[in-house]
């Protein structure tokens, strides 16, 4: 007879990610792309630009992981569903009147759970990375960890090429120079899901996954938390420190404290 904890860790395995985790998914990958410079300007000059780098961003994992399998790289374009979610994502975020959507985004609570559901797909995209590169090279570890990585973590690398294309790549923000979070936790749970593929770790799958489910999420959670954190602090420093002004005078009015000489 079955323990609880392998009835629930079975159940959690079986989760479907459509719609709710895909649009977690998608809203997280989007609104990492409006905010960077002139994503926003972008989207209302040139939308088509706008919209394939939203989908650079969205399956950049299944398209890294298609390219280095020598299968078709617009092989996500198939999956009709997914594209019109993720395309009304984009439109929704960029062109909602009042900008409801990131104004709705910005409350914490609200961030956390999508990143959080976020990470949740992270690890059926490994296990499926792992699983289809195994299909192709029967025990191919070095394959299988590298499918799983990519289609975990294609979006942070594929977009490099975008940046690229651009002019605007920089080396400091190269994954393959300086890897980020979700590329090294994605490393490490490809790798462990590998070893479970190949037997050479004693623990079945779906155990496996509800645990290191666990893990990504809740740490994705305080890094989120604590990067919030950090900026509420600074933004209240910068006021504090700003020079105050009741209405009475205007800002070119206002003395240069950089230039008053005080007396002992």
């Amino acid at each position: 007879m079955d323990s609880p904890w392998d009835d629930l860790a079975l159940a959690f395995s079986r989760t479907s990610m459509f719609p709710f985790f895909d649009i977690a998914h998608y809203l997280v990958s989007v609104m990492a792309m409006k905010r960077q410079p002139g994503a926003a300007a972008l989207a209302w000059k040139n939308p088509i630009s706008s919209w394939f780098t939203a989908m650079l961003h969205c399956f950049g994992g299944g398209i890294l992981s298609c390219l280095l399998l020598a299968e078709p790289p617009l092989k996500f374009l198939t999956n009709n569903t997914n594209i019109l979610l993720a395309s009304s994502i984009w439109y929704i975020t960029f062109f909602c009147p009042y900008d409801l959507v990131s104004q709705g985004y910005s409350y914490l609570p609200v961030q956390l759970l999508a990143s959080g559901m976020k990470e949740v797909t992270r690890t059926w995209k490994i296990v499926g990375g792992v699983t289809h590169a195994n299909s192709y090279y029967k025990n191919g570890w070095i394959v299988m960890i590298a499918i799983g990585w990519a289609r975990g973590a294609g979006g942070t690398i594929i977009t490099n090429f975008e940046r690229l294309v651009k002019g605007d790549w920089k080396p400091e923000g190269d994954e393959w120079l300086k890897m980020s979070y979700p590329s090294k936790v994605t490393l490490l749970g490809s790798v462990i899901f590998t070893f479970q593929h190949t037997q050479h770790l004693a623990i079945s799958k779906h155990n496996l996954m509800f645990l290191y489910t666990i893990f990504i999420v809740a740490t994705k959670v305080r890094i989120q938390n604590e990067k919030e954190r950090k900026n509420s602090e600074n933004s209240k420093s910068q006021s504090v420190f700003s020079p105050p002004n009741d209405g009475n005078i205007s800002a070119a009015e206002m003395p240069d404290l950089t230039k008053v000489g005080f007396r002992r």
